[in-house]
C-alpha cells in the first residue's frame, strides 16, 4: 500500500484515443496475432514520486464475428508520465480504442529541498 500524505494528494484523469485502424485499414482492425499500440501520456505537473496509475477500457469498437480480446495497462510510470499500453492477439479485429485513466500521488511541496 502507498501511503500518501493528506495535503500533499494529487489526482489527474483523462481520456486518449489509443488508434482507429478502421479508418485506414491499420493493424489492430486487418491483422492477426499478437498487437501492441502505446501512447505517451504526460501529466499536467510533476508528482512528487510516480504515482499509481489505473487504466481502463473507456470505448472499443470491436468486430462481433471474431474473439473478442483485449489487455490494457501502464508502463513505464514517472513523476512526468506513463504510457498506455492495449494489447490484442489471435484474430481479433478491434477498429478502434479509447482508453480512460488516472494518476494518483504524493504533489512536490515548497518544504522540498533539493541538494
Amino acid at each position: 500500500m502507498k501511503r500518501l500524505r493528506n495535503y500533499l494528494i494529487g489526482v489527474e484523469q483523462g481520456q486518449k484515443i489509443l488508434f482507429a485502424d478502421f479508418e485506414h485499414g491499420g493493424p489492430m482492425w486487418t491483422g492477426s496475432g499478437p498487437r501492441i499500440a502505446r501512447a505517451e501520456i504526460a501529466f499536467s505537473e510533476p508528482f512528487r514520486q510516480p504515482p499509481v496509475v489505473h487504466a481502463g477500457l473507456a470505448m472499443w469498437d470491436i468486430d462481433r464475428d471474431s474473439n473478442q480480446r483485449a489487455d490494457i495497462s501502464t508502463e513505464a510510470v514517472t513523476e512526468t508520465g506513463f504510457q498506455l499500453v492495449f494489447r490484442t492477439w489471435g484474430d481479433t479485429q478491434v477498429a478502434r480504442v479509447r482508453a480512460s485513466w488516472l494518476a494518483i500521488g504524493e504533489l512536490a511541496h515548497d518544504d522540498d529541498w533539493h541538494l
